[in-house]
């Protein structure tokens, strides 16, 4: 930091007494370049990276000023050729920014909110790229394909036949209702700009913050991989339900609903498990070889579906005709009306309908079992980066697939309550094969294919959400999952692979149902209050393209997705949200920072500006009055290279609040020319803030470059702080080395900044040992002294009570000494005191001193006589001074004239105010040389008095005090009396 000429000796390096040299901060030290890295505008020439790193392929035309260079340009567009507009001193924003709808160049968006990032663009040629897709092939066909699966082929006749016609409408039309709204909302935030991978994580993370984008995209992604498990078990629950033979082991039962019937072949669990970890060791082999084969392949799935559907409604309207089943009717009125209620029973394991079955169910069940059904709305946001135009494709098609698959499970809902019985509803879970025309293969085949596209898709997407979470640098413990940009995630595929594993061996579809629910439902909570908070912030960069929202039906669809999670199972919804507040927690507390630009950091710049508008201009009341200190950082000396501030300045500052609570800003002051220092000024400033960070002092950093450090602090005390959050107290270092190092600039800076803070009715708080201060370990014992000499609106007796707030002086007690001259009636000023600390709530000794300014006689022995000493001292360089202004005066026929401005010497008056601090710095030493601390007031520097004769005032009241501070109050009371 460049600290001018006022510390003695220009900008040569210092050496001090134990031999470390100090030296200002250049332009070519390390936290300047690290500071011009950072910024567009650097105007450095050593710097060679601009705000990201930008690095084109071919050399620039341009120097460090913005200036055409000689360097020839040989890029994509030819020779250097001529700029129209070369008067804005840039050049073209084809070479510049590389817009792509110019010139085709790809331009890699920024992965995390780092400081570091690179992002690299080329010239020439573009590279190519992969196949975009549009709105059918992206969005809408893998949504359907996800949406439209296992549940509607195996559960979902058991469904209607177990909550009847009415009630499974009231079903379908709950959990239609949230995704449409979710799908509402996630085209809000998608057409607000670019998206990467992650799909909703991205979304929910940029929104949010990186914490709740984290917790919710890691359960997101625990959602897909046991969603894979779901599906695998359905493809082989299908599979053994065609070929009983297949199976292993195999359970019989005998009894529906305690009656004898004909014998219900059920699967076994075991048969689930072994077929379904060989399936699952087949799939994650696919996986790992063949990922792009599967994503071309993957729409053809599709079809073994739309045609078991079309061959279901086939089978529908011809199962009179095509020598139907018992417990098959055909579509009947009658059936309609014996199915329109419900008939909620137990269950074994399997779903067969048991009166001793331990499994009960009712609606909130029938929900969790459901609702996967309708899940799968993000696969199209999953497909953003290969989408071509993703702001009119993720809407288009998700709303489609949503409403699609939603209208066909209320027509099949009429359709399948109208064609069989109750009982054949809730004994053939494979009812949708049974009356499929022509033959139930096509249904298992279908089923099977259906099951296995969502499987793979699973599997494949899954570990793609885990590397987009890791890539983004947030938590180190998943540094292992990240991937290059183009390679596979091998680690992050190993991982969900095991996890659908460990799923499969549970076996049981409906205890797996509910946990993929609960973690898409906290998800789709996710995007819809992300949608819903940046909807009611409305920041001028919210600009969706997508018009059809609002925040009433992202609050409504955020409310639905909590509501059902609990109308599903209420333990089933505290270890989620559990789950999820302690991932939540863990990357707060381990997690590296990051600004995304999330819609809290808006929701706390609103709340901001609205609390400071409600503080409004007046003054606050004294029991709201919170001390915001202007740390002055700026030495009186040279400080080490690249120390930005006194590393005491913010154990002080921190002293000052209680609690923690209140804000304080620290400043400083770099001579020179703003256009020459602007760049030092950003370094230092960033070097500034990260030691305040590094103290966990509540803070701002601010540098202010100036002409010479009075009139920088002249602006910033008349400009500093916004309305009531001004700063209310100067706090600066007493300046102990203008002596010793001969800075004779010294005391007319010094006497500057005590009179700006007069004149602007600021507090001022000199600290005297600063060197001394402890830190928050090191323990006090003893006494705060106060010498309350004048009215200083009670900011003394505040700042010893913050004091004792603080660890290090919790041990002391306070004692209040009032000067009082020698015939004032002492005792009632004792008792006068007493009574104001005691109605002020603070308990305290107080002490009654009386002085003779005049008396030079020793009262003190010792302490008398280092005074006496100092007091010689001082005395005889204050007349040296003032005889050597006289003859400068004399000399030159001018009045008297001491810091280029005229002054009035009043000798004896010097004499007085010298033999004033004389017995006050003896009293200070008799009664407080053991303090912790000592307050004493702050004497204002006299009018028209040298600044010179004011620092030799200062000096004798503060000499041989080990810490010391000055507090000179202003026109106003920061306590109160009163309740």
């Amino acid at each position: 930091m460049n600290n001018g000429d006022l510390e003695g000796g220009g900008d040569e390096a210092y050496s001090g007494k134990v031999g470390r040299k100090y030296s200002p901060v250049g332009a070519k030290d390390r936290a300047v370049l690290e500071m011009s890295s950072m910024d567009p505008g650097s105007s450095s020439s050593d710097s060679k990276s601009s705000i990201r790193n930008i690095k084109v392929g071919a050399q620039g035309n341009l120097d460090s000023n913005g200036r055409e260079s000689s360097i020839p340009d040989n890029g994509a567009n030819g020779p250097h050729r001529e700029h129209k507009l070369e008067l804005f001193g840039f050049d073209s924003l084809v070479s510049i920014l590389g817009l792509k709808s110019m010139t085709g160049e790809q331009i890699q968006a920024p992965s995390s909110p780092r400081d570091s990032e690179h992002v690299s663009i080329t010239t020439g040629q573009p590279r190519p790229s992969d196949v975009k897709m549009g709105t059918m092939m992206g969005v809408f066909v893998p949504c359907l394909q996800s949406i439209l699966g296992i549940i509607y082929y195996i559960r979902f006749s058991w469904i209607i036949g177990m909550g009847g016609i009415g009630e499974s409408l009231l079903l379908v039309s709950l959990c239609g209702l949230c995704t449409f709204l979710t799908g509402i909302s996630l085209s809000a935030i998608a057409t607000n700009g670019a998206m990467k991978g992650g799909g909703p994580y991205y979304l929910i993370g940029r929104a949010l913050g990186p914490e709740v984008g984290v917790s919710i995209g890691l359960c997101f992604f625990l959602g897909n991989a046991v969603a894979g498990a779901l599906y695998v078990l359905g493809a082989v629950e299908t599979f053994l339900k065609a070929l009983p033979s297949a199976g292993i082991f195999s359970e019989t039962t005998t009894k529906v609903n305690g009656t004898v019937s004909e014998p219900i072949q059920s699967i076994s669990t075991h048969d689930l498990q072994i077929y379904g970890i060989v399936v699952t060791i087949i799939l994650c082999i696919i996986v790992f070889g063949g990922v792009k084969m599967i994503n071309r392949v993957a729409p053809a799935f599709l079809i073994p579906v739309l045609l078991s559907v079309f061959c279901i409604f086939l089978g529908v309207f011809l199962a009179r005709k095509d020598d139907p089943e018992p417990g098959v009717t055909g579509l009947s009125l009658k059936s309609f009306k014996d199915n329109w209620s419900s008939d909620y029973q137990n269950t074994n394991n399997a779903g067969i309908p048991d009166t001793n079955g331990k499994v009960e169910w009712d609606f909130h069940a029938l929900v969790g079992l459901f609702f996967p059904a309708v899940t799968g709305i993000m696969a199209g946001s999953n497909r953003s980066a290969s989408l071509k135009d993703t702001q009119r494709s993720i809407p288009i098609g998700t709303l489609a697939a949503t409403l699609s698959t939603t209208g066909l499970y209320l027509i099949s809902v009429f359709l399948f309550g109208s064609v069989a019985t109750r009982e054949k509803l809730l004994t053939d879970r494979l009812l949708t094969a049974t009356i499929a025309w022509p033959f139930p293969a096509i249904i298992h085949v279908g089923i099977i294919l259906s099951t296995l596209g969502a499987a793979l898709q699973s599997l494949t997407g899954a570990p793609r959400l885990l590397a987009a979470i890791a890539n983004d640098d947030i938590l180190p413990v998943l540094n292992y999952f990240k991937v290059a940009d183009g390679s596979e995630p091998y680690m992050a595929t190993l991982f969900t692979a095991i996890l659908c594993l460990g799923c499969v061996v549970i076996g049981n579809l409906d205890l797996i149902t509910p946990t993929v629910t609960m973690f898409f439902l906290l998800c789709y909570s996710g995007v819809n209050l992300s949608c819903f908070l940046l909807d009611l912030l409305d920041a001028p960069s919210w600009r969706p393209r997508w018009k059809f929202h609002h925040w009433s039906l992202s609050l409504l669809g955020a409310s639905l997705c909590i509501v059902i999670m609990f109308l599903i199972s209420w333990s089933f919804t505290v270890v989620s949200l559990a789950l999820a507040s302690l991932i939540y927690y863990y990357v707060s507390i381990k997690g590296k920072a990051g600004d995304w630009g999330d819609g809290f950091k808006s929701a706390y710049f609103q709340l901001a500006l609205r609390s400071l508008r409600s503080l409004g201009a007046n003054q606050v009341h004294p029991k709201n009055w919170y001390p915001i200190p202007l740390v002055f950082c700026r030495p009186w000396g040279k400080l080490p290279e690249n120390v930005p501030c006194h590393p005491k300045l913010a154990d002080f500052a921190n002293c000052m609040k209680k609690k923690g609570r209140g804000m304080s800003i620290f400043v400083s002051i770099m001579d020179g020319d703003y256009h020459e220092c602007a760049e030092d000024a950003k370094a230092a400033c960033k070097a500034l803030d990260t030691y305040i960070n590094y103290k966990n002092c509540e803070g701002v950093a601010e540098i202010v470059v100036a002409p010479n450090m009075s009139e920088g602090f002249r602006g910033i005390v008349q400009t500093m702080g916004l309305g009531n959050l001004k700063p209310n107290i100067v706090v600066m270092r007493y300046p102990e080395i203008w002596r010793r190092e001969n800075l004779k600039e010294i005391p007319a800076v010094f006497v500057g900044i005590i009179n700006d803070c007069i004149v602007a009715n600021k507090a001022v708080v000199i600290v005297k040992g600063l060197d001394e201060w402890p830190n928050e370990y090191q323990r006090q014992y003893g006494t705060i002294d106060l010498y309350w000499i004048v009215k200083d609106g009670g900011l003394m007796l505040l700042l010893s009570q913050l004091l004792l707030t603080k660890e290090s002086f919790e041990s002391c007690k306070i004692q209040v000494f009032c000067i009082a001259e020698e015939d004032s009636d002492a005792e009632g000023l004792k008792a006068d005191v007493k009574k104001f600390l005691y109605d002020l709530r603070m308990q305290a000794e107080v002490i009654v001193i009386t002085i003779k300014s005049w008396d030079l006689q020793p009262e003190g022995g010792s302490q008398q006589d280092e005074s006496l000493e100092a007091f010689t001292a001082a005395q005889q360089r204050v007349s040296g001074y003032l005889a050597e202004i006289k003859a400068a005066a004399k000399k030159e026929g001018n009045p008297l004239m001491a810091d280029g401005k005229p002054v009035v010497v009043n000798e004896q008056l010097v004499e007085k105010f010298l033999y004033t601090t004389l017995k006050l710095n003896s009293t200070i030493l008799r009664y407080s040389r053991m303090a912790a601390v000592v307050l004493v007031s702050l004497p204002p520097p006299p009018v028209s008095h040298p600044a010179y004769c004011y620092m030799e005032y200062m000096d004798l009241l503060v000499e041989n005090v080990p810490r010391l501070l000055m507090v000179r109050g202003y026109y106003r009371d920061v306590v109160t009396l009163f309740t």
